[in-house]
Protein backbone atom coordinates (compact mmCIF):
# COMPACT_ATOMS: atom_id res chain seq x y z
CA UNK A 1 0.00 0.00 0.00
CA UNK A 2 3.10 2.40 0.24
CA UNK A 3 4.16 1.80 -2.95
CA UNK A 4 1.20 2.65 -4.42
CA UNK A 5 0.86 5.69 -2.36
CA UNK A 6 4.11 6.91 -3.00
CA UNK A 7 3.82 6.73 -6.76
CA UNK A 8 0.79 8.68 -6.59
CA UNK A 9 2.39 11.27 -5.02
CA UNK A 10 5.20 11.64 -7.58
CA UNK A 11 2.74 11.05 -10.67
CA UNK A 12 2.07 14.23 -10.95
CA UNK A 13 5.34 16.11 -10.52
CA UNK A 14 7.49 13.30 -11.93
CA UNK A 15 5.30 13.92 -15.64
CA UNK A 16 5.62 17.43 -14.85
CA UNK A 17 9.58 17.69 -14.72
CA UNK A 18 10.04 14.95 -17.35
CA UNK A 19 7.83 17.52 -19.54
CA UNK A 20 10.22 20.52 -18.84
CA UNK A 21 13.09 17.91 -18.97
CA UNK A 22 11.88 17.06 -22.85
CA UNK A 23 10.68 19.99 -23.51
CA UNK A 24 14.23 21.81 -23.13
CA UNK A 25 16.00 18.82 -24.87
CA UNK A 26 13.13 19.31 -27.81
CA UNK A 27 14.23 22.91 -27.95
CA UNK A 28 17.79 22.76 -27.84
CA UNK A 29 17.38 20.15 -30.51
CA UNK A 30 15.36 22.62 -32.81
CA UNK A 31 18.02 25.28 -32.52
CA UNK A 32 20.67 22.81 -33.18
CA UNK A 33 18.97 21.96 -36.70
CA UNK A 34 16.91 24.91 -37.37
CA UNK A 35 13.85 23.42 -37.55
CA UNK A 36 10.40 25.17 -37.18
CA UNK A 37 7.15 23.47 -36.30
CA UNK A 38 4.58 23.12 -33.34
CA UNK A 39 7.31 21.05 -29.98
CA UNK A 40 5.80 17.72 -29.07
CA UNK A 41 5.48 18.99 -25.81
CA UNK A 42 3.34 21.88 -26.77
CA UNK A 43 1.02 19.44 -27.86
CA UNK A 44 1.07 17.25 -24.55
CA UNK A 45 0.36 20.79 -22.95
CA UNK A 46 -2.62 21.43 -24.63
CA UNK A 47 -4.07 18.21 -24.59
CA UNK A 48 -3.35 17.99 -20.68
CA UNK A 49 -5.16 21.39 -20.58
CA UNK A 50 -7.64 20.17 -22.47
CA UNK A 51 -8.51 16.99 -20.28
CA UNK A 52 -9.66 19.55 -17.26
CA UNK A 53 -10.99 22.67 -19.41
CA UNK A 54 -13.66 21.78 -22.03
CA UNK A 55 -13.34 25.26 -23.73
CA UNK A 56 -9.67 24.77 -23.99
CA UNK A 57 -10.59 21.73 -26.44
CA UNK A 58 -12.98 23.57 -28.32
CA UNK A 59 -10.00 26.35 -28.89
CA UNK A 60 -7.88 23.78 -30.30
CA UNK A 61 -10.83 22.54 -32.68
CA UNK A 62 -11.08 26.13 -34.00
CA UNK A 63 -7.39 26.28 -34.56
CA UNK A 64 -7.17 22.96 -36.48
CA UNK A 65 -10.31 24.04 -38.77
CA UNK A 66 -8.73 27.84 -39.11
CA UNK A 67 -5.96 26.21 -40.07
CA UNK A 68 -7.34 24.25 -42.82
CA UNK A 69 -9.15 27.33 -44.20
CA UNK A 70 -7.68 29.67 -47.59
CA UNK A 71 -6.91 32.60 -46.99
CA UNK A 72 -8.03 35.20 -50.05
CA UNK A 73 -6.41 38.55 -50.10
CA UNK A 74 -9.32 39.46 -52.00
CA UNK A 75 -11.59 39.54 -49.07
CA UNK A 76 -10.73 42.74 -47.64
CA UNK A 77 -10.29 46.52 -49.33
CA UNK A 78 -9.74 47.11 -52.96
CA UNK A 79 -6.68 46.58 -53.98
CA UNK A 80 -3.52 49.04 -53.17
CA UNK A 81 -2.57 49.32 -56.89
CA UNK A 82 -4.64 49.71 -59.69
CA UNK A 83 -3.32 48.98 -63.27
CA UNK A 84 -4.84 49.67 -66.31
CA UNK A 85 -3.23 48.31 -69.49
CA UNK A 86 -5.64 49.37 -71.89
CA UNK A 87 -5.15 52.92 -70.82
CA UNK A 88 -1.79 52.81 -69.76
CA UNK A 89 -2.36 54.21 -66.55
CA UNK A 90 -1.52 53.11 -62.98
CA UNK A 91 -3.08 54.05 -59.86
CA UNK A 92 -0.61 54.06 -56.81
CA UNK A 93 -2.06 54.86 -52.91
CA UNK A 94 -2.09 58.64 -51.96
CA UNK A 95 -1.23 60.26 -48.79
CA UNK A 96 -3.59 60.62 -46.30
CA UNK A 97 -3.89 64.43 -46.28
CA UNK A 98 -3.93 64.57 -50.14
CA UNK A 99 -7.20 64.53 -52.23
CA UNK A 100 -7.17 61.79 -55.27
CA UNK A 101 -5.45 62.52 -58.08
CA UNK A 102 -3.47 65.34 -56.11
CA UNK A 103 0.17 65.04 -56.00
CA UNK A 104 1.77 66.28 -53.17
CA UNK A 105 5.46 67.29 -53.44
CA UNK A 106 8.22 66.88 -50.54
CA UNK A 107 11.38 68.23 -51.86
CA UNK A 108 13.48 68.81 -54.64
CA UNK A 109 13.88 65.38 -56.62
CA UNK A 110 17.30 66.49 -58.62
CA UNK A 111 18.83 67.34 -55.11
Amino acid sequence: MVMVETVLTWAVPGGTLLMVAFGVFELRRQKRRGRAGTPITATYVNEFTAMFYGTKRMELDHRDSMSMMREEDAQGGPPPLGVDLDAGTVVLPGNPGTKAGELRSTGDPTG
